[in-house]
């Protein structure tokens, strides 16, 4: 008998072992509300997925989280680190747009707490049960362990404010592609906190990929009309209320940029080779991303009247 708990006990020592150490520790951001704020870099292998940001928010009864990371286990450990600071369940999940950097950690919660999941229509439409998305392709096993595509409950098409227990919250969609075909920004008027997600990035070179150069100027200029105090971004540690800046003078400038290199007739071949975007390039992953950011806004704008 002695000789099967022993194995038991290795076999719960084991699994704990080869689980992927996240090393997580989480920013208080106010008074309720701290965030784990991922590494300026690409998913890879060694940082496990994480290196994008989501936030845990306090209602006093419960916790509300914007984005949930990237994998089940990131999602397990920092609700781990979160509960000494308070234990608490977790209500309801915001999810702020398809990459699945940002919500693949919610089948985390909807195991745990059955969690409430709130967000982008465009999770649904592109992934199903079963969906290898990047994460699940690139990551160790023990970081992608348990994860699961999650259904989104309640999907967000125009400006709502919802009750999670007593604290109102706004979600509010940026109405066309910007970083993404269908993103999302979070506003908690009681804290004056917002949450950009990846409509706003600092430290690093944003990948707009998906995006649309015009959108996300629109996106910014919805955000900056919001009173808020601090401004968390999808990815980057700078949460002030300046944090917008970066991610507002990058695609002002590349606009600009790319509209005066139609207007000389350079062509989509030559357009990077003239486009450097300089000032940015000793942020993290801009010789990864800038130079794809140039190519793509120079197909979006090439043709482009001011509206």
């Amino acid at each position: 008998m002695k000789k099967i708990i022993s194995s038991i006990v290795a076999l719960g020592l084991s699994t704990s072992v080869f689980a992927f150490d996240y090393k997580l520790e989480p920013k208080k951001i106010n008074d309720n509300t701290w965030c784990f704020l991922g590494k300026l870099e690409a998913p890879s292998k060694h940082n496990g997925g994480f290196m994008s940001n989501h936030c845990f928010v306090s209602t006093g009864k419960s916790y509300l989280l914007v984005d949930a990371g990237a994998t089940y286990e990131l999602a397990k450990q920092a609700y781990e680190k979160m509960s000494e600071i308070k234990k608490l369940p977790v209500k309801t999940v915001f999810l702020t747009h398809e990459h699945d950097d940002h919500w693949l950690g919610a089948s985390f919660y909807k195991e745990k707490f059955d969690a409430k999941i709130i967000g982008s229509s465009s999770i649904n439409k592109n992934y199903k049960e079963g969906s290898k998305t990047r994460m699940f392709k690139m990551l160790p096993k023990d970081a992608i362990k348990n994860t699961k595509i999650v259904r989104v409950e309640h999907e967000i098409k125009e400006a709502t404010s919802i009750k999670v227990d007593d604290m109102e919250v706004q979600i509010i969609p940026v109405g066309k592609k910007a970083h993404t075909s269908d993103d999302l920004f979070v506003y908690i008027p009681s804290n004056k906190t917002l949450f950009s997600s990846d409509l706003v990035m600092n430290g690093r070179i944003t990948s707009n990929r998906n995006g649309s150069v015009i959108g996300q100027l629109k996106a910014v200029e919805m955000m900056e009309k919001m009173d808020y105090k601090n401004l968390i971004p999808g990815h980057g540690h700078d949460t002030s209320k300046n944090a917008i800046n970066e991610t507002k003078q990058y695609f002002t400038l590349l606009k600009q940029r790319v509209l005066e290199a139609v207007e000389e007739e350079i062509g989509s071949a030559e357009v990077t080779k003239h486009i450097k975007m300089e000032e940015f390039k000793d942020k993290a992953l801009y010789e990864e991303l800038n130079s794809r950011n140039v190519f793509d806004a120079y197909n979006e704008l090439e043709f482009y009247e001011e509206e």
